[in-house]
């Protein structure tokens, strides 16, 4: 079968626009999708965030697939994306003879926010199969005053199966650029990779089947007392929660990792970050999206522990 016949290259292009007048704004999308991917229906927090899910039709990617998902955000306007299910990514090493060394999915974003503009990309877990080749990579461009809140939750094999990611591996390229004067700066730059030694050295996974990254880059500079504090805030909410979890400043946000072997505690940690995050901006607590799967709220669970 012909590649053009045997793989996906879904798009989705969308444009977020604040609009109304005083009091009654709200944050509208135009927008297309190519499939696999569609997109559902919008809806708003009462934060002013339009939250859009994004479906991907096709039940999974094999090797060779391509998605392609870009957003603009224009001035003070507000949006959350996340997808409507958990993402598979099956098996390509060795299912081929013509390529025996497995081929890669592959997904790109590109978001480009203007000047106050929120976005918070946070779709759900990602399972990469046995033998899975998955790549992403993430470009970000901030104009002043945007800011920007991406996690992601990977697990490395289906473990409940006794399945070990073997020669799988899952690659991410992230970068957020803050433009500006002299040509601007990087807010951050993080290239992670993990297979053969990654998954089971104690630098990498420690034989640990599932992964968590959750960025976050403000949109004004923030004393370090109130950085240090939010850390502070972040590593408290921890408790109760198994696997290793670590968070770091950056010089305009922050950076927190999840190392273990729930994908549910690493979401509910992030969920709780995602609660600080709002708190620190002025704005009302999130809203679990209507089509995550949790069967408890982590956000009830994190004002328990801040009690």
């Amino acid at each position: 079968m012909a590649e053009s016949q045997s793989t996906w290259r879904g798009r989705v292009a969308l444009q977020f626009e604040r609009r109304g007048s005083a009091g009654g704004e709200r944050t509208i999308h135009q927008g297309q999708a190519s499939s696999p991917l569609k997109l559902q229906r919008a809806q708003w927090q009462s934060s002013g965030h339009c939250e859009l899910p994004i479906l991907h039709t096709a039940g999974g990617l094999v090797g060779g697939d391509e998605l392609e998902i870009s957003a603009q955000l224009t001035p003070q306007s507000q949006a959350l994306l996340t997808s409507v299910a958990a993402q598979k990514v099956y098996g390509s090493v060795g299912r081929s003879r013509q390529q025996p060394q497995g081929r890669w999915s592959r997904q790109a974003l590109r978001f480009e926010l203007k000047q106050g503009s929120q976005l918070e990309w946070l779709p759900q877990e990602l399972v990469l199969y046995a033998n899975g080749l998955f790549e992403q990579t993430c470009r970000i461009e901030l104009e002043p005053g945007a800011s920007f809140l991406g996690a992601e939750v990977v697990r490395l094999g289906r473990t409940a199966a006794g399945e070990s990611l073997e020669q799988g591996c899952w690659r991410s390229a992230l970068e957020i650029h803050r433009s500006g004067a002299n040509g601007g700066r990087w807010e951050l730059v993080d290239r992670l990779e993990l297979k053969d030694a990654a998954l089971t050295g104690e630098h990498g996974m420690a034989a640990q089947p599932v992964f968590g990254s959750l960025t976050w880059i403000a949109g004004d500079p923030l004393p370090p007392a109130v950085i240090e504090e939010l850390l502070q805030a972040c590593r408290q909410q921890r408790a109760g929660l198994e696997g290793t979890m670590a968070c770091g400043a950056l010089e305009q946000g922050l950076v927190a990792r999840y190392r273990g072997p729930s994908s549910q505690a690493a979401r509910f940690w992030f969920c709780r970050i995602w609660a600080l995050l709002r708190s620190i901006q002025g704005q009302s607590p999130p809203e679990l999206p209507r089509v995550w799967p949790f069967q408890e709220n982590p956000l009830e669970q994190a004002a328990e522990c801040s009690a």
